[in-house]
């Protein structure tokens, strides 16, 4: 069966489901100017992700993530747009068949497309909070922040702001994660988009919901390892395959 072949059994499979569980990775933001951690030109190259990423090294010297922060990841932030796979997520989730969408980005960009039932896994790049006194900040406050003084700090007490994100280092929040495997485990097909499925817990979803009877389909570039178990693989980009999906199952419906 050639790769448009295989769209057609995606949407059939699609079709016949109700309780749909979208898992995205960092290849469906690629689309919009976000660069993936481990591709060519990514984040990794300019800044060494050992320091920036690791939450000792942020308590230790919380300017050089800041400095990255303010180099690399605000303005990219800023310029980016949900593509056509962001918005076809967000179309398909109308049709009621989504139970929920879950993701390893932390760019926030399924909720600008329009997302709302979305677990993040890895936390919100655009979400921020005083260490101390737990005063929230948003993107535009932290980059107001950051023009006076980096690392920026609290307006409200003077303390260390941080991201909201999960650094190497931090333990997935428990609830997050517990709440990723009960909607997996109620899916009868779990869509993996533009993932690599290497990073764990993350990656042993699919497994949950295999070994629990849904079928399993992959979207994305590359080969991941799971390919072998998964019940359709589509190696074409994310936003060319789940606008193809969302036409054909809003025009359906």
């Amino acid at each position: 069966m050639n790769k448009y072949g295989k769209i057609e059994e995606l949407i059939d499979l699609v079709d016949i489901s109700n309780d749909i569980v979208i898992f995205t990775g960092a290849g469906v933001s690629a689309e919009s100017g976000i660069p993936t951690y481990r591709g060519k030109g990514g984040y990794w190259n300019k800044y060494d992700p050992n320091k920036y990423a690791n939450i000792d090294y942020f308590y230790k010297d919380p300017s050089y993530y800041w400095s990255f922060f303010k180099e690399v990841r605000s303005p990219v932030l800023q310029s980016a747009r949900p593509n056509i796979a962001h918005k076809s997520i967000a179309d398909l989730e109308n049709t009621e068949k989504i139970r929920s969408l879950i993701t390893q980005n932390i760019d926030g960009l399924h909720q600008v497309a329009g997302s709302k039932n979305i677990i993040e896994l890895h936390g919100n790049t655009r979400i921020f909070e005083c260490l101390k006194c737990k005063k929230k900040f948003t993107l535009d406050n932290v980059n107001t922040l950051l023009e006076s003084k980096l690392p920026p700090e609290c307006s409200e007490c003077g303390s260390l702001i941080r991201p909201g994100v999960i650094f190497f280092g931090e333990v997935l929040d428990s609830e997050v994660l517990s709440m990723a495997e009960k909607n997996t485990l109620e899916a009868d097909l779990f869509i993996a988009v533009g993932s690599s499925l290497v990073v764990q817990p993350a990656a042993s979803l699919p497994l949950i919901a295999k070994n629990n009877g849904a079928k399993f389909a992959i979207i994305n570039i590359d080969p991941t390892p799971l390919d072998s178990m998964a019940d359709c693989v589509i190696n074409i980009s994310a936003s060319e395959v789940l606008s193809k999906i969302a036409q054909e199952i809003i025009k359906s419906g």
